[in-house]
């Protein structure tokens, strides 16, 4: 069986897609999500930009968090595939810093510009008592 998949150099739109992430201001960094961009988080599952906006505002508001990018590869069909670690803290005890690994894979509908199909999230293992 042949693999088409190959580690790649991370695209800047990934880079601003954590930064918003990071900072909560979506602008730019949420352009390649769309209305009808699905999003899987666990067991969450959120259908539109807005309601991923909310979702990610709900879950790092009350956290210092910096996602860092490790690994990108580059699939066909336009899988994308990026493995991280966050670095993170409650904003009420932020010397008590959690470090956990993700992985988002992302389906594009397109390219140029790039739009996302489907975000599909994982993240952990995480010690959840120390930023929930």
């Amino acid at each position: 069986m042949e693999s088409n998949t190959q580690a790649t150099a991370v695209p800047g739109w990934v880079l601003k897609f954590m930064h918003a992430i990071d900072t909560l201001e979506f602008g730019e960094g949420f352009a390649p999500l769309t209305e009808d961009t699905d999003m899987f988080f666990g067991t969450e599952h959120l259908h539109g930009v807005d309601a991923i906006k909310a979702f990610f505002i709900k879950i790092d508001e009350p956290l210092i968090i910096t996602h860092e990018v490790l690994e990108f590869w580059a699939a066909g069909d336009g899988v994308r595939l990026l493995r991280g670690e966050a670095t993170m803290a409650k904003k009420s005890s932020p010397d008590q810093v959690v470090r956990a690994p993700f992985m988002h894979i992302f389906y594009l509908d397109r390219e140029e510009p790039v739009r996302v199909r489907t975000l599909r999230i994982t993240a952990g293992p995480l010690q959840t008592d120390a930023v929930m």
